[in-house]
């Protein structure tokens, strides 16, 4: 994994420096997807295929067959891909290893920072070569938290929800934050720079690496109720909640008062 995300991730630092000079084609409105995107992906799969023939893949630019019960990359090449192509210099390439309901491994990796997030099945979290743990403020009024904000073509009714969703944080926190790169939103939890994450209409790819993460430092997971999901379950419901212990039970209360 480490191989691959390197590697890939040099290809993406080159295109990010040329970024004037990408094709870009639209797959959807405010949706980008660039030849460094692609590029990406198949360095991804050429390095993780050749050391594990026996694994599937399921990647956000590649086809998938729906079989989620065989052991499986999940792959995102790049994400913030927005960040990326207006020349912001913050995203990142995940990958997890899933089996069935189970995530074994997950990597995230900022190619521009040279930070590597990573996390194995009951063996801890790390950034690099150093143990994470998520923060251990307990008041909001000292907490940082980061979100997701709807963007054209979403449903009017996720507009709505958003706006009451905020507004039971701004109040009472110190601050929220939208940086455009969910894989790094979860990581940044997991190592206490923000105290907790939530945004809806997510897909797996963007999560999966993410939800090991934390749950690996310490961290909680869950959809926006509260209750435990599995990566396969918050795909489907597409949404996440990520906080550090003592904050979880407020965020769970501020987002049930939309």
């Amino acid at each position: 994994m480490r191989e691959a995300v390197e590697k890939a991730g040099r290809s993406l630092v080159r295109d990010f420096n040329e970024v004037e000079n990408l094709q870009v084609s639209i797959k959807g409105p405010g949706d980008f997807v660039s030849k460094a995107d692609t590029k990406a992906e198949d360095i991804i799969i050429s390095v993780l295929e050749k050391a594990r023939p026996d694994i599937g893949f399921l990647a956000e630019e590649s086809a998938f067959d729906g079989d989620t019960m065989r052991p499986l990359w999940i792959i995102d090449p790049l994400d913030g891909t927005t960040n990326f192509l207006h020349g912001i210099p913050h995203f990142a390439i995940s990958i997890a290893l899933s089996e069935g309901n189970r995530l074994v491994a997950g990597m995230i990796y900022d190619p521009i920072k040279d930070e590597c997030f990573f996390a194995e099945d009951k063996k801890g979290a790390y950034l690099n070569d150093r143990l994470i743990h998520p923060s251990k403020r307990n008041k909001p009024a000292e907490a940082v938290f980061a979100t997701g904000i709807p963007f054209i073509g979403k449903p009017m009714l996720r507009y709505k929800s958003f706006i009451d969703q905020i507004s039971g944080f701004i109040p009472h926190t110190a601050g929220v934050r939208r940086f455009g790169a969910a894989a790094l939103d979860l990581a940044y939890v997991a190592c206490g720079r923000y105290d907790g994450f939530w945004e809806e209409g997510l897909y797996i790819w963007d999560i999966a690496a993410g939800i090991l993460i934390m749950r690996e430092a310490g961290g909680m997971v869950s959809d926006l109720s509260g209750k435990r999901i599995n990566h396969w379950q918050a795909s489907q419901q597409k949404e996440i909640l990520a906080s550090n212990v003592d904050l979880h039970n407020f965020m769970v209360d501020a987002l049930s008062k939309k």
